[in-house]
């Protein structure tokens, strides 16, 4: 009896033991779940870049009228963040730094247009050069500003593909006067003008979006980086028709929730074609939205209420408030990243440049200061916090503010030093300048090794 009772037991043991190998087994499958995919399993990559939107154009950051159903259970299904900046409050510098991973004073501080002659250094290193060495298709639809001339094309800066207009669409007569007659505003197909746009914007959004549905239906079988730089909302902001009307918002309503139903057709589209859970999708902003209208844009029958919204955010395009470069960002990824979560840490487009290139195998470039850092731990849920480097707020070739942690040190020639904790104190109303001149000091310090390290000019 006592042998056959020995023997039960260790059964019993060997079985348990069993039992809870396996249970490791699938604990630590379960585990490398959230890690960044190898370079054999490259996702798809999709950054959706509007022109203008500002923090508060989204139901899901507090819009009250503004309806964004896609965009809403975009962020349910992933990542929504509270604190994510541009390089820059306009649209050639935000461009820049987005697709190079450095701050624009390094390459491209000013705005380009039609009189332009020269764009992004063509020693600049792209998002889409890094991954097309890796085997990827690349395509830039919408807005490109960084060069209109050939050698400064999309098609010659690592995209296959290119569909859009050259320069912002408001670079026309007679909204910017000192154009000539032969500054036309023509859309794009790869690196040829194909037809006049002038005014006629109305399909604008839509277009886009064909083109890029288009461009993720054939490419099902390869790996692809799917550049969509919306022209809106930036003046003239316009929409189509069946989109005329249909918010409680007036026509700048129109215009978000149009792009909320194209960023809808394209998750729809990943759906379709079962590509949804081997697809990063990001969609953000260049800068804030502009609100104080030029006489020359005032003079064109604008209504005033065409604009967008910074929420509880001071200032807006164009400033070093809060307001022109914080704004919303939403990235999904299925299976991968975690769903349904807020993420209050300080990043911002740069980041996106080096931690896509890792996800796609691929290496930033050695040879000269990369800003962006790789944010994965972040996005995974790995880790909550980051090392906490300064961002640096520049307008053109003046730096401003430099943000730390919660502390944002602005001086400027016009308004004096002006310190503020953005933990409490979001809308930058309270100085605290006279009350902290220690970290008025230190951050000081920070702007100052900065400027020296780029040539930017202080205080101006």
């Amino acid at each position: 009896m006592l042998v056959e009772l020995q023997s039960y037991t260790k059964t019993r043991l060997t079985m348990n033991k069993e039992i809870l190998l396996s249970a490791i087994i699938l604990l630590m499958a379960a585990c490398t779940s959230v890690n960044p995919p190898s370079i054999h399993q490259q996702p798809n990559i999709i950054v959706i870049f509007t022109d203008d939107l500002g923090y508060g154009d989204l139901t899901s950051y507090g819009h009250p009228t503004i309806r964004t159903h896609h965009l809403d259970q975009m962020a349910r299904e992933g990542l929504r963040f509270t604190s994510f900046y541009a390089a820059a409050s306009v649209c050639t510098p935000s461009r820049g730094a987005l697709l190079t991973g450095r701050y624009p004073i390094r390459h491209t501080p000013y705005n380009f247009g039609p009189e332009s002659t020269n764009g992004l250094p063509l020693s600049e290193i792209t998002l889409a050069d890094l991954v097309k060495e890796q085997g990827y298709a690349t395509m830039a639809v919408g807005k490109w500003h960084l060069g209109h001339q050939p050698d400064f094309l999309p098609t010659e800066r690592g995209f296959d593909h290119f569909y859009g207009l050259p320069y912002s669409n408001d670079m026309i007569l007679p909204w910017c006067p000192w154009l000539s007659d032969t500054d036309t505003l023509f859309l794009y197909e790869n690196a040829q003008p194909t037809k006049e746009i002038g005014f006629n914007q109305e399909t604008l959004t839509e277009d886009y979006t064909r083109k890029a549905v288009e461009f993720i239906s054939t490419h099902t079988d390869q790996p692809f980086f799917l550049y969509l730089a919306h022209s809106m909302p930036h003046l003239p902001v316009s929409t189509s028709e069946r989109f005329q009307g249909t918010s409680q918002a007036g026509l700048y309503g129109d215009v978000i929730e149009t792009l909320d139903w194209s960023t809808g057709e394209i998750l729809k589209a990943l759906k379709e074609h079962k590509l949804d859970e081997h697809t990063i999708v990001v969609f953000t902003s260049d800068n804030g939205p502009w609100q104080n209208l030029p006489d020359r844009m005032l003079q064109r029958d604008i209504e005033p209420w065409h604009s967008g919204s910074t929420g509880p955010l001071r200032g807006a395009k164009a400033t070093t408030y809060e307001g022109g470069f914080r704004f919303p960002c939403v990235i999904r990824w299925p299976g991968t990243l975690p769903a349904d979560r807020v993420i209050p840490n300080t990043l911002h487009t740069m980041d996106l440049f080096t931690t896509l290139s890792l996800l796609a195998g691929a290496e930033p470039p050695a040879d000269r200061p990369i800003d962006g850092r790789d944010i994965w731990p972040i996005l995974s849920g790995e880790s909550q916090h980051l090392s906490d480097d300064p961002f640096f707020y520049l307008w053109l070739e003046n730096l401003h503010a430099v943000r730390k942690g919660e502390w944002k040190l602005r001086i400027t020639e016009a308004e004096g030093t002006q310190l503020f904790h953005l933990g409490q104190d979001p809308s930058e109303k309270f100085n605290l300048a006279d009350s902290y001149p220690n970290t008025v000091d230190s951050l000081q310090k920070l702007m100052i090794h900065f400027a020296d390290s780029t040539e930017a000019l202080l205080y101006q």
